[in-house]
């Protein structure tokens, strides 16, 4: 393998506009920022990582401009003179240097990984263990907006074959209204799409216990993060009394929390990702926690461009417990990428990229379009 000393770290950060607006339970947007990491070695072999938050720095804490201030001043100086190839000594390097920042040093590590598999000539996948799927069904998100929009916008889907699963925010109207919009999109769908929806950490338990009953007998085949995350004994005793499968987002922060998860039998579902976990090597651990304890596993977005999303199929695609296929629809839902070819999507599924590396190379025009001044 050529010499993999890493040389520089550099970052930018960029704003890309979206197809339509995206609502969650407390914010909308329009755009979705990324911050690009970009680490040169010694031999001339650039790898490139991404790290984007789902709307802000209200869902996990960090943002692209705390990620960038995190990347320059703490974690690339850390890295200067460094073995590229040394990718688990790295992470754990880092990890003494600045604390949580788990999306920021997500996006060092998928670049880590793309140098590695461009000098080895494989796509990541093989340095994850291999693929246990081509492809990986993809579920597309809905938004928060009234019922009669969210059924155009699926039934749109479904004529053309795009998808035949569909995930609503919930959180942002009083909850029975919200509970009766979802239900009533879920019977206009019928057994035609698989209708799930996520919470953000919106109700509490008391709200959940109430009006989550009525979301089971409605059709809805899964609820994502009812209550805050921190609150693992109400995830457990709601996991307990519905039929209903509960998955874990906010409240899988990490492999101490997928164990307190399991633990504690507080989820019925990983929800994994790949920024909040802090890595494609961390996310695999969080499902090998998840299989021992028999629960499948869900590949999460947090609205990625190509690269990002070509890094979490990599991860996804070989785990074998990903049984609930993904989000990753972040391409589909942006107006403009950051590559020259991006991921390719088909028959309701995202391809697995089969390019060296990460399998998709910078654009710079695009780069330069839409980068921060």
């Amino acid at each position: 393998m050529t010499s993999l000393t890493i040389e520089s770290v550099r970052t930018v950060l960029v704003d890309l506009p979206l197809r339509r607006p995206h609502r969650f339970k407390s914010t909308s947007i329009e755009h979705q920022s990324f911050l690009i990491a970009r680490i040169r070695t010694a031999d001339g072999i650039e790898g490139i990582g991404e790290a984007a938050v789902p709307g802000g720095p209200w869902w996990g804490g960090e943002s692209v401009e705390t990620m960038k201030v995190i990347i320059d001043t703490y974690l690339a100086p850390e890295l200067i003179g460094q073995d590229a190839s040394r990718v688990d000594y790295l992470m754990h390097r880092l990890e003494r240097v600045a604390a949580r920042n788990s999306f920021a040093k997500a996006a060092v590590e998928m670049a880590l990984f793309d140098a590695c598999g461009q000098a080895l000539g494989v796509p990541v996948h093989q340095l994850l263990g291999g693929l246990y799927r081509e492809s990986i069904p993809v579920t597309w998100a809905l938004g928060a907006e009234d019922a009669d929009i969210v059924i155009a916008e699926a039934e749109e889907k479904l004529a053309t074959g795009q998808h035949a699963s569909f995930k609503l925010k919930m959180g942002a109207i009083e909850p029975s209204l919200d509970a009766n919009r979802v239900v009533s999109v879920a019977k206009a769908l019928g057994e035609r799409a698989s209708v799930r929806v996520d919470l953000n950490a919106a109700w509490d338990e008391s709200t959940s216990a109430r009006w989550l009953p009525a979301l089971e007998g409605g059709g809805v085949d899964l609820v994502e993060q009812p209550v805050p995350g921190w609150n693992v004994e109400a995830m457990r005793r709601l996991a307990a009394a519905l039929a209903i499968p509960i998955m874990a987002d906010e409240s899988l922060d990490g492999l101490p929390g997928a164990f307190t998860l399991c633990r504690a039998e507080a989820a019925d579902i990983f929800s994994l990702k790949v920024h909040k976990l802090g890595g494609l090597s961390a996310t695999r651990k969080a499902a090998a926690v998840a299989e021992a304890a028999g629960l499948p596993c869900h590949g999460g977005s947090s609205i990625e461009s190509s690269i990002g999303t070509a890094a979490a199929a990599h991860a996804y695609a070989a785990i074998a417990g990903v049984t609930f296929g993904c989000e990753l629809f972040g391409p589909l839902l942006l107006a403009e990428d950051l590559v020259t070819e991006p991921v390719r999507y088909a028959d309701g599924a995202l391809r697995v990229p089969h390019g060296v590396g990460l399998g998709v190379r910078l654009d710079e025009s695009k780069l330069a379009r839409f980068a921060r001044d």
